[in-house]
């Protein structure tokens, strides 16, 4: 019986945190143990979580649907953050989408959004999809950032842009950090649909692409967050240090705005001034 992508999912995620666990990390006192690779045994991971070994490497092969208390048991064991956990359950219970062709159809941002945005006239802000698709902005997103209108739809992508664009790869001072967070964030969001054919291709061809993303995609790192503060070096105004949140579209929670600004008085409050007036 062929494996299902979850369950293959699920188990490659262990499999990985497995491997970066120390066993001091895990209260683990090993003394004379000549370890070949690094990591926990399987048999350790087991034990940790009371069950067998068989039946563990059974759930790391993909070859069974483990329940949930057994799942919270491999949690505690592997010492999971929040946000693994979070991963692991939507791998395990939330219900797999099933495309039609209507999935084919671009993904609409609602008319309210793109008023809000537009009323955000000296705040920089766009809306992206469950891929990072940027769905809408508003014009000082395109002054900071750069012109989405001129990217085709298709392409318009912004885990794909972070490693095709160089100016967008310029603009920021910590780019890896941040290339990094959207591929965490990507496969986040992306748990409950792993049979999507955009996701597929998406993957494919930035691994094509960039060595950097291929590692990043296959470490398996998982991550939300919300907000945080980024160094921008424009090409215009100089150097911008802005804040960003993003806040979930109420009607498409696959939709979020992202939303980024700056400290009142600052010097880059003025730069984003200038930057409306630009012609």
């Amino acid at each position: 019986m062929p494996r299902s992508p979850r369950n293959a999912e699920l188990g490659a995620f262990l499999r990985q945190r497995r491997a970066e666990r120390a066993p001091e990390d895990v209260g683990l006192s090993i003394t004379g143990d000549d370890r070949r690779v690094p990591g926990l045994r399987r048999q350790e991971v087991a034990e940790l979580a009371s069950i067998s070994m068989d039946y563990y490497t059974r759930i790391e092969q993909g070859r069974m649907t483990a329940s949930l208390p057994v799942l919270a048991n491999l949690a505690q064991a592997l010492r999971l953050s929040p946000d693994e956990w979070t991963y692991m359950l939507k791998l395990a219970v939330d219900r797999p989408c099933h495309h039609t062709d209507a999935d084919d159809e671009p993904m609409r941002v609602d008319a309210t959004v793109q008023r809000l945005l537009n009323d955000l006239g000296h705040t920089p802000a766009f809306v992206i999809g469950p891929h990072t698709e940027v769905l809408a902005w508003n014009t000082l997103a395109t002054r900071v950032f750069l012109d989405f209108g001129q990217v085709p739809a298709p392409q318009r992508i912004f885990v794909r842009l972070l490693f095709t664009d160089p100016s967008l790869r310029a603009l920021y001072a910590d780019w890896a950090e941040v290339a990094h967070l959207a591929i965490d964030q990507l496969r986040m969001h992306t748990a409950h649909d792993l049979d999507d054919p955009a996701l597929h291709a998406l993957v494919e061809e930035l691994s094509a692409l960039s060595p950097e993303f291929t590692a990043w995609w296959e470490a398996r790192q998982v991550n939300i967050r919300t907000t945080g503060t980024k160094l921008l070096h424009h090409p215009v105004v100089g150097d911008l240090e802005l804040d960003w949140s993003t806040l979930t579209c109420a009607a498409s929670p696959d939709q979020q705005v992202v939303a980024w600004t700056a400290e009142p008085g600052s010097a880059t409050s003025r730069a984003l001034r200038e930057l409306i007036t630009a012609p």
